[in-house]
């Protein structure tokens, strides 16, 4: 991802996302002055390690700070960004479907 989205990195820990899964997966992101939005079918739950991260969903906006999580409901767009720098640990909930994330957007702040 570093090279297309400058801002954006991160690492799958236990799994990658690829067609069915029935257990969770586990990942780390990093956002430095940038934003990410995507269409995901399964539930998605941010924890903020370290920064400040902003997520937009089903109309509604919360700022996190490190010990802060939320959860975007599955089938639903999540918007996330962070105007300076944010480290978290993310938990994809089970998708037995195989239905794969889309509507990729990226930006820098």
């Amino acid at each position: 991802m570093k090279d297309k989205w400058q801002g954006l990195r991160c690492r799958f820990i236990n799994s990658n996302p690829v067609g069915p899964w029935d257990d969770f997966i586990l990942s780390e992101w990093e956002l430095e002055a940038c934003a990410w939005e995507d269409f995901h079918p399964h539930t998605e739950t941010n924890f903020v390690l370290e920064g400040e991260l902003h997520i937009e969903s089903e109309g509604e906006t919360v700022i996190l700070r490190p010990g802060d999580s939320a959860r975007v409901n599955p089938g639903r767009i999540g918007r996330y960004w962070a105007p300076v720098y944010a480290r978290m640990v993310t938990i994809y909930g089970p998708n037995p479907d195989g239905v794969e994330s889309h509507s990729f957007r990226y930006s820098e702040i």
